[in-house]
C-alpha cells in the first residue's frame, strides 16, 4: 500500500479539519488516537479508516479502509504533542436508548477532563444514560475521548434540551436529582428509588436555577472546610451514594 508522505495531500487535510467540531459535526465523525481508544472503537463497530504510521504493523483484527502515511503527516493529523503510530477515523455513535434505570446529566460542564472522568464513572457505577445540554463541552473532543478510557463507546450520551428532558423524565416516573448547596437535603437523607437520575452543573456556577427549579429534588455533600468539591469527584460520590 502506497504511503502518503505529503502535508498537502487532500486527504490529509480534510483528516486534518476534524480537529475542528464544526466539521466533525458536519461529517458526523471524529478521531481516535492510540492503541487502547482504537481497540474500544473497533469493539463498538465505529472505524470507518484507520490510519498508520508506514512502519507500524497492523495489530488490529481489521480488514477495512486503511491508509499508511509518514511519521510527519502521522503528527500533522495528530491533535497530540507526543508521536502516535495510529489514529482511527470513527463515526459519531447514533444514540441506542434502552431501557435504564439510571441516567446522569451535565449542565454547561466545559472541561472535558472532567466530563470525560464523569462518563468513565458513569460506566464503572453502571449509569447508561447521559444527558448533556447544548453548552456543554464537544463530547468528541480529543482530551475528552482520551480521559473516558474508552468509557465513550459503552454508555449512550444524548445532547438535549435539559428542561424539556427532565419533565420528560419525571413524566415517566423517574425521581430527578440536582445538586446545589442551596435549598437541598443532604445525600445521606436521599430515599434511593429505582429510577433516578442526578444532574450536575457547571464547574464555576454550578446547575443553572432554570433546571434546579424542576428537579424532584436537590441534594449536596456534606463536607468539612471546603464550600465544594471539584465535579468529577461529586459525580462519583453522588453515583454511589445514590444506587439502592
Amino acid at each position: 500500500m502506497e504511503t502518503i508522505k505529503s502535508l498537502q495531500n487532500e486527504k490529509v487535510k480534510n483528516l486534518v479539519k476534524l480537529h475542528s467540531k464544526k466539521h466533525r459535526n458536519c461529517t458526523k465523525q471524529f478521531l481516535v488516537e492510540g492503541e487502547h481508544l482504537i481497540k474500544e472503537a473497533l469493539y463498538a463497530n465505529c472505524v470507518s479508516l484507520l490510519i498508520l504510521q508506514e512502519d507500524t504493523i497492523n495489530i488490529f483484527d481489521y480488514a477495512g479502509k486503511m491508509m499508511y502515511v509518514s511519521q510527519d503527516v502521522m503528527n500533522k493529523i495528530s491533535q497530540n504533542v507526543s508521536e502516535v503510530k495510529m489514529i482511527a477515523v470513527c463515526e459519531m455513535i447514533e444514540n441506542n436508548s434502552e431501557e435504564f434505570d439510571r441516567f446522569i446529566m451535565l449542565d454547561n460542564l466545559q472541561d472535558p477532563g472532567n466530563v470525560g472522568t464523569i462518563i468513565r464513572t458513569a460506566l464503572s457505577f453502571n449509569y447508561p444514560k447521559i444527558y448533556l445540554s447544548k453548552n456543554c463541552v464537544d463530547v468528541y473532543n480529543d482530551k475528552l475521548i482520551r480521559s473516558t478510557q474508552g468509557a465513550i463507546f459503552k454508555v449512550d450520551i444524548e445532547i438535549c434540551d435539559l428542561k424539556d428532558k427532565i419533565i420528560e423524565l419525571k413524566e415517566n416516573n423517574y425521581q430527578v436529582f440536582g445538586t446545589s448547596l442551596k435549598n437541598a437535603m443532604p445525600l445521606k437523607q436521599i430515599i434511593r428509588v429505582d429510577k433516578y437520575g442526578i444532574i450536575l452543573g457547571n464547574e464555576g456556577s454550578g446547575v443553572s436555577n432554570e433546571v434546579l427549579d424542576i428537579t424532584s429534588q436537590n441534594i449536596f455533600i456534606e463536607i468539612n472546610n471546603f464550600e465544594s468539591l471539584n465535579v468529577a469527584v461529586a459525580a462519583s460520590i453522588c453515583m454511589y451514594g445514590l444506587i439502592k
